[in-house]
């Protein structure tokens, strides 16, 4: 069975999401910053008169909050009954994939393997597939630690 998948740039990866995970994606406005809180979370956001908690995943993978002025677009899922939008660099496709998911393979960077759950390859290219809720799990154990 073809699984539909949503393709984006993410902290200059190709990267593959599961539509089933998105709700949305949206062009991000005001971001309003939360005193107190890791670099991954980039501040809380209104959509459609709800809170947005906004998820900056570059920050998780490299380490680095995206500066303002290079944040374009959110991904947005409901995790665990709380509204997220996960910032994306770009996002340039939905397709189906016949060829599924396959197994990682070859040297992936460190930083991206608590994340990549396998490949997905679309035109000739691989794009890692990963898990929206697998970013917010991992920020909030970074947020514990």
């Amino acid at each position: 069975m073809n699984k539909l998948y949503l393709l984006a740039l993410l902290a200059g990866t190709r990267v593959a999401i599961e539509t089933s995970e998105v709700e949305a994606v949206v062009k991000l406005t005001d971001i309003s910053p939360v005193p107190g809180m890791g670099a991954h979370v980039a501040g809380l956001s209104a959509l459609r008169s709800r809170v947005l908690t906004v998820i900056d995943v570059a920050a998780l993978i490299r380490g680095e909050p995206t500066p303002s002025d290079r944040r374009g677009f959110a991904v947005i899922a409901d995790i665990a009954g709380h509204s997220y939008g996960l910032m994306v660099d770009a996002v340039y496709d939905i397709c189906q994939v016949s060829e599924g998911e396959l197994p990682l393979r070859g040297q992936l960077d460190p930083a991206w393997l608590p994340h990549a759950r396998g490949l997905v390859e679309h035109e000739g290219q691989p794009h890692l597939l990963v898990s929206l809720a697998g970013f917010i799990e991992a920020g909030a154990l970074a947020h514990a630690a």
